[in-house]
């Protein structure tokens, strides 16, 4: 399985949760944000990753960011969030309705907040936010990881370029630096970056329609500035 992961930067992500706990004060609590992408069981698969968060104290809260309207009819939006908990909570199965329960008890204890904004379904790179929408950018730069799911939120994380597939992830970020982030991403489209010499053009010899087959991922972390 891991020859399909790209680029798995998964150690420097876990190193960057381990030395925030070891680093957490009274008055900093460590924050993690999840940019959501698919409803339905992505979306499950994403609160049980907050809740291994929350549990193994790796983080104090979470925050989830939806979009305002579907960009993609499987966008998660806020009614998506809420419905999805709520259907868990009433599950006729122990432990579905556990986490279904439990969850709703995080966001009554403020320790998961969901948030909108129109900028997720706007047209524009995530290297405009801090012109367009210098509010979400502001929020954003509170956290201390930000998880950006799915193969939309990497193309607007690079700008959606033809970039040599070397590129550094961090030049592709075109400046968009609010805080440290990663993207988990199955490839679908024609943008990779930051692969290591050579190792795009080997894939595309052997399996032209490697970059939207579907097989491949990434696991890729920028530390920002």
């Amino acid at each position: 399985m891991v020859p399909y992961i790209l680029v798995n930067d998964m150690e420097k992500v876990w190193s960057l949760l381990v030395n925030a706990k070891k680093n957490r004060t009274e008055r900093s609590n460590v924050r993690v944000d999840i940019i959501l992408d698919n409803a339905g069981f992505e979306l499950v698969s994403d609160l049980v990753l907050a809740d291994f968060l929350l549990s193994s104290k790796l983080a104090d809260e979470v925050c989830f960011h939806g979009k305002s309207i579907p960009w993609y009819v499987s966008d998660t939006t806020k009614h998506d969030f809420n419905w999805t908990i709520k259907q868990l909570g009433s599950a006729n199965h122990m432990w579905m309705s556990r986490c279904g329960i439990n969850w709703e008890g995080n966001l009554k204890k403020g320790v998961w907040v969901f948030h909108d904004h129109m900028f997720w379904t706007l047209p524009h790179d995530f290297s405009s936010m801090i012109e367009v929408a210098s509010d979400l950018y502001a929020e954003l730069q509170k956290s201390n990881l930000l998880l950006f799911k799915g193969d939309l939120n990497y193309r607007k994380l690079t700008g959606d370029r033809k970039w040599e597939y070397s590129v550094p992830f961090h030049q592709a970020l075109s400046k968009f630096h609010p805080a440290p982030l990663c993207s988990l991403r199955t490839l679908k489209s024609d943008t990779q970056v930051g692969l290591k010499p050579g190792q795009g053009e080997q894939i595309q010899a052997s399996e032209p329609e490697w970059m939207v087959s579907g097989k491949y991922g990434v696991v890729q972390f920028d530390a920002g500035l």
